[in-house]
């Protein structure tokens, strides 16, 4: 049976979410915006998810707006906030962001968008000062992420929403790594916009929210589109909503045992790799990290090869981000954070869910142990 490390590209669904979404197909399968009782039951599921979820962000139902996922998130998020500004804007994200921002905001630089990519340090940490140091006066939004899906470093959020309140930037976060896996508030941390995905909490595929402000100003991404307040088109995947909803609800409950127990799982994977006596390296912030996620590089060996290795054995691990593999290109991250192209390559990551055991940890170590082994024979390691 496969051990399963590969969490932070997607969870299986939870049984809790798997028989919301079968009895909300078969109860609430009305278009929500149809004026028969079957509608009218569909929506006011709809409007009870809403709600939900905005109170596991210290939001307002009325900023919460249902999606595909994260990626979709992203991009009808910062479209429709830039919206009221257009070309000329100057915008602030980082080197590390999700490919659906980085890609976005290269398309909205042909168009006559000013982007600044702040650089991170060797954990992925962006440095406030520089920050603050690259607002000017056409500064209107700011997309900087909650957590990087790589490497597991968390930014100082709070600190970064008060530098951007201070000069009335908009804030947007992606918080797809993050949400349901460690607290979040809008209000504290004064953030306007954020995404997040489903299928990284155990929710189904497919399904994602957006929270943007009610105080904040935006234009639908899609001129007479009538769902979701006009924030994006096609019929409304209630279902799905109401499944993923239970999932978040079942993770933001247990968030702090759950916190605990995956923190003490790296920490009995990270000593080992450390006690094998071969050059490897846990990338990432030591302290300001998610606890189920481990980015490592191996000196002298492919992450394509540990990663085959693993699977060769059972073992589902990952090479970066699933939106991006299969471009044989390097990490973005490995790069940002200084490495050469070489070392980029040798990234390879575990992350960790609720069915990760310790017996799971004790299997990979001792397969990475005999790889290393197998590979360096005869190698001198001088």
């Amino acid at each position: 049976m496969m051990i399963y490390m590969d969490y932070a590209a997607t969870t299986p669904m939870s049984e809790e979410a798997l028989q919301t979404f079968i009895q909300a197909s078969q109860q609430y399968f009305g278009n929500e915006q149809s004026l028969h009782d079957t509608g009218t039951s569909a929506a006011a599921l709809l409007q009870a998810c809403r709600k939900d979820f905005a109170s596991m962000i210290g939001g307002k139902e009325q900023g919460v707006y249902f999606t595909s996922g994260g990626s979709e998130s992203n991009y009808l998020a910062l479209q429709s906030l830039l919206a009221v500004h257009g070309p000329g804007s100057h915008i602030i994200t980082t080197e590390i962001e999700h490919a659906s921002i980085r890609n976005y905001f290269r398309e909205l630089e042909k168009q006559g968008y000013h982007v600044t990519y702040l650089p991170v340090d060797q954990y992925g940490m962006i440095d406030p000062q520089i920050l603050e140091n690259s607002i000017t006066e056409q500064t209107v939004l700011a997309s900087i992420q909650h957590a990087n899906s790589e490497i597991g470093t968390i930014q100082n959020i709070e600190k970064i929403g008060l530098i951007l309140k201070k000069y009335n930037v908009v804030f947007h976060t992606d918080c797809v790594q993050t949400f349901g896996k460690i607290p979040i508030d809008v209000q504290s941390m004064h953030i306007d916009s954020l995404s997040v995905s489903a299928h990284k909490l155990y929710g189904p595929k497919g399904v994602g929210a957006c929270y943007i402000n009610p105080q904040i100003r935006w234009q639908p991404a899609f001129e007479g589109t009538s769902h979701e307040s006009g924030f994006r088109p096609g019929t409304v995947n209630v279902p799905g909503i109401a499944s993923f909803i239970t999932a978040a609800r079942h993770m933001t409950e247990k968030m702090e045992e759950e916190a605990a127990r995956l923190q003490q799982l790296r920490r009995l994977f990270v000593d080992g790799l450390h006690s094998m006596g071969y050059s490897i390296s846990v990338e990432g912030h030591p302290t300001s990290c998610l606890p189920n996620i481990v980015g490592i590089t191996i000196k002298g060996i492919e992450g394509q090869y540990t990663m085959l290795e693993c699977n060769r054995h059972g073992i589902a691990v990952s090479v970066g981000s699933a939106c991006q593999i299969g471009k044989q290109e390097p990490s973005k991250t490995m790069l940002a954070i200084g490495k050469e192209v070489e070392e980029a390559k040798q990234y390879v990551r575990f992350s960790f869910g609720v069915h990760t055991t310790e017996e799971h940890i004790y299997k990979t170590l001792e397969v990475l142990r005999t790889m290393l082994q197998q590979f360096f024979k005869g190698v001198s390691l001088t």
